[in-house]
């Protein structure tokens, strides 16, 4: 047992020992970045901080004139190679040895494979399909012309700078290939940056780059088996095995894997554990083939990527999983190692930069010149035509590909190679400012006149002209609106758009029958789906046509509909964030809609939660990350979520013209399918004529019963508030509310959301009493009509039998309304506020009672005032007093547009 136990504590003391060498550093004394075989992984972590931090440092300028993420990627490469920083003394020794290069090359090599098989999953072939006369066209145009320029332009740069050691058929077809490139993954960030994805133009380069980068690819491989090969026969016979291996897999193998896609559900409900398995031993299978016939293995992963079935957006599903690692990490190393090959200090004369300034624009010309002939050919005008051929001269990353697969060859030398990295910075740093020119946004143009990546269902509704007036205008005495369009945008807003859909349709029973068959309703889905500077972004943008079919949300509130008896027409817009809400307006214009329906999930803010960082959403804490701005992560702003929807909506009102209807979602849908009492406050102006003509055609449903009261503000004098021959409350509460306003006169309630407040035109003389008139008019129109019962239609005089009208005065009207909503939750199961948003031509200024009430509520003070002022521009300040007494089970905020019933 003792040498058992030494034998232990020997082999334990070696371990420790082994352990302790193995993990020395600072405190041992050691350098950090001493470069050590067998544990390579300290100064690797160490290559990648620098990598990532110089990298993202230079974006956050670069940014700033919408040039894409490679440029900044490579010229940090640069700026860390011996261009700039390798000339500081011990740099490079300490931070990128040259023994630890291999290392880094590996790790880079590896990302390569990976971004190369997500161009695959890229590349559509639908795209091509579906505008091949397109596609054929340009793309060729653009390969054919500068691969004849590139292979001109060789013979001086190979007398010049290369010389016998490299045969020269090989250099010449290299700088061909060079010359055809275009970068489509650069390409379609650009696009997505300036706004073109959904332009003529960007219709054209997308088709036409999708074809180019298969052209260019297949150039590529047939460089590369020559170079590899000992002998034109050798090569010949490596380029037919590719052949003969790209058949195997786009074939065969491509219909196994939609097979086990399907077995495995992973077109239903994404790539499982097992197919993803699959997928990436596929991946490195076809990679390895490549490499050892004597072709780069870039090309089996690109390859791989093709093969990926796109039923049921597997192949986005994929790109979303693969895409962030690859970006933030893989990428940058790739493109920083260029960068480190580049010593710009080789180009030492005069006749090394005029090569590179020669190479530059004889590349951009051939590029433009074919491109933007070709496009002319087509039928597209001349600014068309030369934005898709500045476009198509971007270079980027697949370029700097090639560039190093011909180092790697030992077909370039460091100093050629120099002069091909900056012509290729040059050429994609000019492409956007080219196209700004070129084709600035008033000039553009896009297919079939839409506005925004839109895609519809064919629908049965019938078409009403842009804009048409007339299409809006219905019966004084039937104020109905039947033509909706609902804004889909995230699962979290499902159930609350569902419940203001199920308020705004009547309920097919045998009261309403014939309002039902009779009411010709159109119910239009709006599906909003951001477009980012991902690439599972773009692809869905690429797929919008599919997506419509598959949408999760689509599908649910078309099942919604059919359980209501409602058809709805359906439509999916991929836009950029800053462009949702003028897809909304676009989307409403076109069809003529009368009223849009959206909701909003509002902040509810704890005691002791800020409102400036956190934001409680429906119960839970929701925060966020401030670096996401900062590093380029979200192209939504910095704020809390709330903040966002907030703004979401906020603009949605600033941008239409049309009635819009807010469904303040409260988490509280006990009793929707059942019988409801709305109370809808009445002061005047635009939005409470629209929220009493949406109460009336509310009450078309039987289920639905109102109270309509026409609030007053009279003077502080007298202690109750009076009702119509009632004393309703004795006015104690309310008497030192009052006194509360009066002490808070000079509270001042300041935002940082920095987002503009709703412009309206401002009102005059005129103006106001015009509105007096109407609101006149509109509330005569229907306390008459409930008085006379001489209603013509049998559908009104049901609704106003339903109502009960009232008018009241108090010094207090927003208390005195929370006081009458806590009344009749006593009597009813659920109440609902339907209120006008008056934020424009308001006839009551509520500002300092709606404060009073948020500071007896908490919401002023102690950090929360940030949520009371995003809650009160959203909603203005009646819908703001409710939401924050929390006494109505919902709400309803409602905005009369420029263009409605009531002015048409």
């Amino acid at each position: 047992m003792p040498a058992l136990s030494d034998t232990a504590i020997q082999l334990f003391g070696r371990f420790t020992k082994r352990l302790v060498q193995g993990q020395g550093g600072l405190l041992n004394g050691q350098d950090p970045t001493a470069f050590n075989t067998s544990d390579p992984l300290r100064l690797w972590i160490i290559q990648v901080g620098v990598i990532i931090a110089m990298s993202q440092l230079l974006s956050l300028g670069l940014r700033r004139i919408k040039q894409p993420r490679v440029i900044s990627e490579v010229l940090g490469g640069i700026l860390l190679g011996p261009t700039a920083f390798g000339r500081i003394p011990g740099f490079t020794q300490h931070i990128f040895p040259s023994q630890s290069i291999p290392y880094l090359t590996l790790v880079a090599n590896i990302g390569l494979c990976f971004f190369l098989f997500i161009i695959g999953l890229e590349i559509d072939a639908g795209v091509i399909k579906r505008n091949a006369r397109l596609s054929i066209i340009v793309s060729l145009a653009g390969v054919i012309l500068p691969f004849g320029i590139g292979s001109a332009i060789s013979i001086p740069i190979y007398n010049h700078f290369i010389g016998s050691s490299v045969y020269f058929p090989y250099f010449m077809l290299f700088v061909g290939v060079t010359y055809s490139i275009t970068a489509f993954p650069v390409l379609c960030r650009i696009l997505t940056e300036l706004k073109l994805l959904n332009t003529t133009v960007g219709l054209i380069v997308l088709s036409a780059g999708v074809a180019n980068d298969v052209i260019a690819w297949t150039l590529l491989a047939l460089s590369v088996a020559l170079v590899n090969a000992s002998s034109g026969l050798t090569a010949l016979w490596t380029f037919l095995v590719c052949v003969g291996y790209s058949l195997i897999l786009l074939f065969p193998v491509r219909k196994f894997m939609l097979w086990l896609a399907r077995k495995t559900g992973s077109t239903v409900h994404g790539p499982t554990m097992f197919y993803m398995t699959v997928v990436m031993l596929v991946l490195w299978a076809s990679a390895f083939f490549t490499d050892i016939v004597g072709v780069n293995a870039i090309f089996g992963a690109f390859l791989a990527g093709v093969i990926i079935p796109r039923e049921g957006g597997l192949a986005i599903s994929l790109t979303e999983k693969l895409e962030d690692m690859i970006t933030i990490v893989f990428l940058p190393l790739y493109f920083t190692l260029s960068g480190l090959k580049t010593n710009l200090g080789l180009l030492n004369d005069a006749s090394a930069w005029g090569f590179v300034f020669v190479i530059a624009a004889l590349d951009f010309s051939g590029k433009v010149t074919g491109c933007t002939l070709s496009s002319r050919y087509l039928g597209f005008t001349w600014r068309e035509s030369g934005a898709v051929g500045a476009l198509m001269s971007c270079k980027g990353l697949v370029e700097l590909i090639v560039l190093n697969v011909g180092l790697s060859a030992g077909i370039l030398n460091q100093k050629v190679f120099s002069m091909f990295v900056f012509e290729a910075l040059l050429l994609t740093f000019m492409t956007t400012p080219i196209v700004n020119v070129l084709y600035p946004p008033e000039r553009r143009t896009r297919p079939n006149d839409f506005n925004g990546t839109e895609i519809s269902t064919p629908s049965d509704h019938k078409e009403y002209p842009e804009d048409d007036q007339a299409s809006l205008v219905v019966s004084d005495d039937f104020p109905r609106r039947r033509r909706f369009t609902v804004v889909l945008d995230s699962f979290d807003n499902m159930p609350g758009i569902m419940a203001l859909t199920q308020l705004v349709v009547p309920l097919t029973d045998s009261t309403n029958a014939a309002l039902a068959k009779n009411s010709e309703l159109q119910m239009d889905a709006l599906r909003l789906i951001e477009l980012s500077d991902r690439t599972s972004a773009v692809m869905k943008s690429s797929v919008a046509d599919t997506l419509i079919s598959t949408d999760p949300l689509l599908s649910v509130f078309k099942m919604f509909g059919e359980q209501r008896d409602i058809t709805v027409s359906t439509s999916l817009a991929v836009v950029p964030y800053d462009d949702l809400a003028n897809s909304v307006a676009d989307h409403v214009r076109r069809h003529a809609s009368q009223i849009v329906l959206v909701p909003w999930l509002p902040p509810t803010v704890g005691s002791s939660t800020s409102g400036d960082d956190v934001d409680t959403l429906r119960g839970a804490k929701i925060e966020y990350n401030p670096f996401d701005h900062f590093f380029g992560t979200s192209s939504k702003p910095n704020k809390p979520v709330s903040a966002i929807q907030s703004q979401f909506i906020r603009s949605i009102l600033a941008q239409n013209k049309r009635d819009v209807a807010v469904f303040v979602d409260k988490g509280d849908r006990t009793g929707t399918s059942g019988p409801q009492h709305i109370l809808c406050p009445f002061f005047g102006g635009p939005d409470d004529r629209l929220a009493l003509d949406l109460v009336v055609q509310l009450c078309m449903s039987s289920r639905i019963t109102a109270t309509i009261v026409k609030m007053t503000k009279r003077s502080a004098e007298g202690a109750s508030l009076q009702w119509p021959g009632q004393v309703v409350v004795d006015d104690r509460a309310g008497a030192k509310l009052l006194a509360t306003v009066h002490e808070h006169q000079g509270i001042n309630v300041t935002s940082s959301l920095g987002f503009p407040e709703t412009v309206y035109g401002p009102p005059n003389t005129q103006s106001r009493l015009q509105s007096e008139t109407a609101d006149s008019v509109s509330w005569g129109k229907y306390t008459r009509h409930s008085l006379e019962k001489d209603v013509a239609r049998l559908q009104l005089r049901a609704a106003l039998s339903r109502i009960t009208f009232e008018e009241a005065s108090s010094p207090i009207p927003l208390q005195a309304l929370i006081h009458c909503v806590q009344q009749l939750r006593e009597t009813h199961r659920r109440v609902l506020v339907v209120t006008g948003r008056s934020r424009r031509m308001a006839v009551e200024d509520h500002h300092q009672e709606v404060k009073a009430i948020a500071q007896k509520h908490g919401y002023i003070g102690g950090g929360t005032s940030g949520s009371f002022e995003l809650m009160k521009k959203t909603i203005g300040d009646v819908g703001c007093a409710f939401l924050i007494s929390d006494v109505p089970n919902a709400m309803v905020v409602v905005q009369a547009g420029e263009v409605s019933i009531d002015d048409a």
